[in-house]
């Protein structure tokens, strides 16, 4: 399963990272275009790539983290999504002064499906500091807790293994209106929370 990223600020290149620390191969991309990501990739090493938006988004499992206000410019005109995975890493805060968006009510995720019709959606990677995402997923003897939610089963399935794959425990928290809910920031009970599973 390829993976591509939509955004290099602070989540992306964790993720991207984390990616690398495992030998995990990747694409990723900005706004700006890959040679402004030549720095990070040659930091990173072998197995992350940068390309334009468009390819990143072209694999079957896509992580997009950029700032609220840029996501309709980031997700809007690319080519269909058919089914593949989108996993949203967003929080609804608009940077640099972090004030909530008024969503209306709605789940940040369900506002994000919106965006990109066709994908199957699956909340991942938001609720924890970035340095937690690309460092060490051991912690005290234990994995430290990555949560993820969804409404499509067999992608939750998918991300649930990548999380495994980089060394993290998979907790499912359900559907998107429910478990969502929980790890968004603002609002829910669980962002920045560092647990860590033993046994």
């Amino acid at each position: 399963m390829t993976i591509g990223i939509i955004g290099a600020g602070a989540i992306g290149s964790a993720f991207a990272r984390a990616l690398a620390n495992r030998g995990i191969e990747a694409t990723i991309a900005n706004s700006r275009g890959p040679q402004s990501l030549a720095p990070l990739v040659a930091e990173l090493g072998p197995h992350i790539r940068a390309a334009s938006v468009d390819e990143a988004a072209s694999a079957d499992m896509v992580l997009v983290a950029v700032n609220w206000s840029k996501l309709p410019a980031a997700l809007g005109g690319l080519k269909a999504w058919n089914g593949r995975i989108l996993i949203d890493a967003n929080n609804p805060l608009e940077a640099p002064a972090f004030e909530a968006i008024d969503l209306g009510g709605r789940a940040s995720s369900a506002v994000v499906a919106d965006m990109a019709p066709g994908a199957r959606v699956v909340k991942a990677f938001n609720h924890l500091r970035p340095g937690l995402i690309s460092g060490d997923p051991q912690a005290q003897g234990g994995r430290r807790v990555l949560f993820y939610s969804g409404d499509d089963v067999a992608a939750k399935a998918d991300v649930a293994e990548l999380i495994g794959k980089l060394g993290f425990f998979a907790i499912d928290l359900g559907a998107i209106d429910g478990g969502g809910r929980l790890a968004q920031f603002p609002g829910g009970t669980l962002p920045a929370l560092d647990l860590v599973r033993f046994g």
